[in-house]
């Protein structure tokens, strides 16, 4: 869980987390907060595990570093926001137990959802469409903070990416390796800008350029 400069949600996404019985750990990266967020960070749960990085990295940064202490068999990123809803790991687990997928992002497109952000609708599909082209492929929601990886593929993807460029590159190495992503419908509540969302029109074109890096040069 990268964690950001969410103190009003915070203490209810951990509760939401812990609750899961899929969860075996839970690796928390307090990536640089400075609105008292870390002062909450004081879980006594035996699977929770904090990190406290003393400057903002970005997410993508936060996630390498929990992942040099994960010792599950697979990784699912929760956002510490409350954008998405832990309830659905159920939901994402099940392709894995039946055989049926070795890796499954959770689609916010083709499930339950609020409202979106237009733009951000836009750039999601071109950055989709991008790469179901160039990595022939059919995805919904390449972007989606909802993915379901073994830890030992994870690792092996030597990961650089440090802000929310993650997602492209994740999935496009992925893919690259001739993985096919197994999607499932999730629940999503997205947030607006006054509420904290953080990504913006900078990181669409970025996540754009990647695609075509890793399809070309990677």
């Amino acid at each position: 869980m990268p964690v950001f400069n969410e103190v009003k949600t915070i203490d209810t996404i951990v509760k939401r987390v812990l609750k899961r019985p899929e969860v075996y750990e839970l690796i928390i990266v307090d990536d640089g907060s400075t609105d008292g967020t870390t002062r909450k960070l004081t879980m006594k749960d035996k699977r929770v595990k904090i990190i406290f990085k003393r400057r903002n990295e970005g997410k993508g940064a936060a996630i390498i570093t929990a992942l040099e202490r994960a010792t599950g068999t697979h990784v699912i990123i929760q956002d510490a926001d409350l954008e998405y809803d832990p309830d659905d790991y159920q939901q994402m687990v099940k392709p894995i137990l039946n055989g049926n997928a070795e890796v499954v992002y959770g689609s916010r497109f083709i499930g339950p959802h609020r409202d979106m952000l237009f733009w951000h609708k836009v750039g999601n599909d071109l950055i989709n469409f991008s790469i179901d082209i160039l990595f022939d492929s059919i995805i919904s929601d390449c972007e989606t903070g909802y993915k379901l990886i073994p830890v030992t593929l994870l690792k092996s993807l030597k990961l650089e990416a440090k802000r929310f460029d993650f997602e492209i590159e994740t999935t496009c190495k992925i893919l690259k390796r001739g993985i096919r992503i197994y999607e499932v419908p999730i629940s999503y509540t997205g947030r607006e800008y006054k509420d904290g969302k953080k990504i913006g029109f900078k990181d669409g074109i970025i996540a754009l350029l990647r695609v075509w890096q890793y399809r070309l040069f990677v």
